[in-house]
């Protein structure tokens, strides 16, 4: 299993790599064909695509610290850095997103006359590019929020490349020039739209906070029916990375042995793992539950100076 995880993350770089260098020779035909049909939309797509370039690079840079082993210093390992990745990936794509808002106002009030062939041209063979970069990243995306990131690139990309296609076909039967920098819009808004589950995602992992797909309450609720287990508390789950679920705890059990709370432990660790996929576990067991007092087992909050330091004669 090892061999083989190996060598598919070896193959997903190999496809950042390759994806890489093909988006920047892309993005440089993009522009210049852009500047000679005087096409906003085709440099608003160029402009998409650099930093659909700058997202793989990203990416591929995040995916190669992931894989590294943890350390000395890094005892979690460098799952966070493909969260991170992903994270500026999408901030990259909202600023973007506001320049093109700005030039498409520009251009529907000073309109300009386009080029359609080659936008068309340009558009299908960009549609070419991204859809095979997709194919390639589609099964590393399911699991992997740093790879989906750069997925989710790929896709507005292919669907800003059917846009141009459409539109270009649009201005040569009508002859309206406001096509063009609604297209753009239309883009700007399908960046935005692509941006917005990612930035959530990620910062929310970043944040330490409740993993997607999963509900305390039900995780509470299964490690209570586990046998030997009376009451759960102070649960804590976050992800270490995208697809890495960490779970600490503190369990109060019947008054048994120390053989029959390896058993309850075991018991516990395979639930986690098989309906919840939380692989790194930090159980306490207790025999007298947790005294819930004014913090009781909650994470203290330290506000320094500020809280409960002023002592004001009266």
């Amino acid at each position: 299993m090892h061999s083989h995880a190996h060598s598919h993350n070896g193959a997903t770089g190999s496809v950042l790599r390759w994806s890489l260098a093909a988006m920047l020779l892309f993005v440089a035909v993009e522009v210049a064909a852009g500047i000679k049909a005087h096409s906003l939309a085709l440099i608003s797509d160029a402009g998409h695509n650099f930093t659909d370039a700058l997202a793989l690079l990203l990416t591929w840079f995040g995916f190669y610290l992931q894989s590294k082993p943890a350390d000395e210093i890094k005892t979690y390992g460098y799952h966070r850095a493909g969260v991170l990745s992903a994270f500026v990936n999408a901030l990259t794509l909202v600023a973007l997103a506001a320049w093109i808002f700005y030039e498409s106002v520009d251009r529907l009030r000073h309109p300009q006359p386009v080029h359609e062939g080659i936008m068309i041209a340009v558009a299908a063979l960009g549609l070419v590019l991204n859809g095979g970069v997709m194919l390639a990243l589609r099964s590393a995306s399911h699991h992997d929020i740093n790879i989906r990131s750069a997925f989710v690139h790929m896709l507005g990309d292919a669907l800003g490349s059917v846009a141009i296609i459409a539109g270009a076909m649009a201005i040569q039967y009508t002859g309206w020039l406001g096509v063009d920098p609604t297209l753009s819009i239309l883009i700007g808004i399908l960046i935005v739209w692509t941006a917005w589950d990612i930035i959530r995602e990620s910062l929310n992992i970043l944040l330490e906070g409740l993993p997607r797909g999963i509900r305390l309450q039900d995780v509470t609720s299964g490690m209570r029916a586990v046998a030997g287990v009376l009451d759960v508390h102070d649960l804590h789950i976050w992800s270490l990375g995208s697809s890495t679920h960490a779970l600490s705890c503190h369990v109060l059990i019947e008054d048994v042995p120390p053989s029959a709370s390896d058993t309850i432990l075991r018991r516990l660790n395979a639930m986690l793992a098989e309906h919840f996929h939380i692989s790194h576990t930090t159980v306490q067991f207790e025999h007298v539950s947790c005294a819930i007092s004014e913090n009781g087992c909650a994470i203290p909050v330290h506000l320094g100076d500020h809280e409960g330091h002023h002592h004001h004669p009266h």
